[in-house]
């Protein structure tokens, strides 16, 4: 992805759509069940889980990593990725927190090396696919979800459904709960050249044109209670390069990080100063020590 100008500002925006509830994924799709329905067999089965496998979900291959080991009552850490990455992207981070951690990251249908869906997928897909893979990685431990852009967006609509497993979030540039609507309020439809384009791509990308064939359309902020909650916001301000409209887009999205606040009584707001949207890549200490810092809380 480039690092500046025209095609920066609309890759991300592009790469990142999303702003949709979560609702009705209280039951999870078929996975690769463990041996016991004992609480024991389960935890072990979900520990047996190391390095990359595919694991069945209705069907369908879904391509997960794990490493590290839990430690005491400790929550298992999901990486959620953002829209066009495969798990690669996140190794990196991954190796670093399973020191401390077990640690798994997943492709999602129509991503890296999961199959591709069967058709058009809703947030509601997604999130029994998400059920369905903490169920085979945490047993009936509980979760830490940390995501970036779409990623993010995933893990906030998750959770205020599922307060039973998510003990905790970080959201690392997440993309606003309101996507479309900004962006149409911030660029007409009677724009030209490159902000038209982005325009025109964004919005057709939130109809389900994307490789996971998601459909996201708006919704309000749920809430997840009294979960720790760290909302993570770019400093570097790419989105400008946008001509004309870049500014604007820029107070957008820091308006769209804000939002996610509602999530939780226990949600705080930073900036990493030094990052674009890659704030993982950019300044992996920043993602590193936020999720650390939500696992630690959730323990209190």
């Amino acid at each position: 992805m480039p690092r500046n100008g025209k095609v920066s500002a609309a890759l991300a925006l592009c790469c990142t759509v999303a702003g949709v509830a979560l609702a009705g994924c209280d039951e999870a799709p078929e996975a690769s069940p463990p041996p016991s329905t004992s609480a024991g067999a389960t935890n072990q089965a979900a520990d047996s889980l190391t390095g990359t496998q595919k694991i069945q979900v209705e069907g369908h291959g879904v391509n997960v990593s794990c490493s590290g080991t839990r430690k005491g009552d400790r929550p298992v850490i999901i990486l959620l990725l953002g829209a066009g990455d495969g798990l690669d992207k996140m190794a990196g981070l991954q190796r670093t927190l399973s020191e401390k951690d077990r640690v798994c990251s997943y492709d999602r249908l129509g991503a890296g090396a999961s199959d591709q869906p069967a058709g058009p997928q809703t947030l509601d897909d997604t999130g029994k696919t998400l059920t369905a893979v903490i169920d085979r990685v945490a047993g009936d431990a509980p979760v830490v979800l940390a995501g970036h852009s779409l990623g993010g967006l995933i893990a906030a609509r998750y959770a205020p459904d599922h307060q039973d497993r998510v003990t905790g979030l970080v959201l690392m540039d997440a993309t606003s709960p309101t996507q479309s609507a900004d962006l149409e309020a911030e660029i007409p439809a009677s724009a030209t050249g490159p902000a038209a384009e982005l325009r025109a791509q964004t919005l057709t990308a939130l109809q389900g044109e994307n490789p996971e064939k998601l459909v996201v359309p708006d919704a309000k902020v749920g809430s997840a209670g009294d979960i720790p909650v760290e909302v993570i916001q770019h400093g570097k301000q790419y989105l400008a390069a946008l001509p004309e409209y870049g500014p604007a887009l820029e107070r957008t999205w820091a308006e769209g990080e804000r939002k996610w606040l509602a999530l939780s009584s226990q949600s705080t707001l930073t900036t990493a100063v030094n990052s674009e949207h890659y704030i993982y890549v950019d300044e992996p200490d920043v993602a590193v020590q936020a999720i650390q810092r939500v696992t630690t809380l959730t323990l209190s």
